[in-house]
């Protein structure tokens, strides 16, 4: 076998369709367009246009806000955390902070800080400093012995 003997299957591609070479081929003339409008010559520009008739999208009502400046926390749940510190991935004398929990895998970027939510079992006797966290989250912590500290003004809700 050789490279210039190489061929694919019978059927297997299929060439393509060269429109505008003469009545005969099927599409000559016009090459498929159809006759006169907009969409029959060049430099078609359309997409939401109708005609000078408001646009679909214009006439429906516009809802809700996007917040330019809303805050976009990486979130991690208090289970997550004890299943590292049982790994021994986090060590538990120190003190955690955001940058302890992205050394070890938890998390893989800060955002715009840490977010710990109370979600899953806790028990180890820690001390954690981060951006946010929910209340329950902060009386769990407390409950297993710990202490967690919210580091910036993000109010804990």
């Amino acid at each position: 076998m050789k490279l210039n003997e190489l061929s694919d299957n019978p059927g297997a591609t299929k060439s393509r369709k060269r429109i505008g070479r003469g009545v005969g081929s099927g599409t000559g003339k016009t090459g498929g367009r159809g006759i006169k409008g907009q969409k029959s010559r060049s430099g078609v520009a359309i997409k939401g246009y109708e005609g000078g008739q408001m646009p679909l999208y214009q006439r429906l009502p516009k809802r809700g806000f996007n917040m330019r400046t809303r805050k976009k926390y990486a979130v991690v749940n208090l289970g997550l955390i004890q299943k590292l510190i049982d790994a021994k991935k986090l060590d538990a004398k120190g003190e955690i902070t955001e940058d302890a929990l992205i050394e070890s895998g938890l998390v893989r970027r800060k955002l715009d800080g840490v977010r710990i939510l109370a979600k899953g079992e806790f028990s180890a006797k820690v001390k954690l400093a981060v951006t946010g966290a929910s209340k329950s989250a902060i009386d769990a912590v407390e409950k297993a012995g710990g202490s967690l500290t919210v580091t910036t003004a993000a109010k804990a809700d």
